[in-house]
């Protein structure tokens, strides 16, 4: 009989040139599901990525510290215990220009693809 479960002891970790740590438990790096990605990861003060617009609704859980968004025109600040979904097709940036790391989790659906991310230049 097999397992009806899985447990991930040994996530992907995505390289990253900016400082930010990137741990894919599941999803297309890790597992090949292109349905779901979770990950753990950890922003450092100054972090910022390009604005994009994802073809994936994106959930975001703040563990520790503060993550800036700027959703559309809007700027919204999250701190830990609080989370957000920023729907698909919607224009975004994320940053940490705060003091200290932010860690969070983030749920993509469907899972997070650099071919359905679309980041601006």
């Amino acid at each position: 009989m097999s397992k009806k479960y899985v447990i991930q002891n040994n996530p992907f970790i995505v390289p990253t040139t900016d400082g930010k740590t990137i741990k894919e438990h599941f999803g297309n790096a890790t597992t090949g599901n292109s349905q779901i990605s979770i990950a753990h990861m950890v922003a450092p003060p100054g972090w910022s990525e390009p604005f994009q617009t994802p073809e994936f609704d994106e959930y975001t859980f703040i563990i520790k510290g503060k993550k800036q968004f700027i959703i559309e025109d809007e700027v919204v600040t999250l701190q830990a215990g609080q989370s957000i979904k920023i729907e698909k097709n919607t224009r975004v940036q994320y940053s940490n220009p705060f003091k200290e790391d932010c860690e969070y989790l983030a749920i993509c659906l469907p899972a997070f693809s650099m071919d359905l991310v679309h980041r601006e230049a």
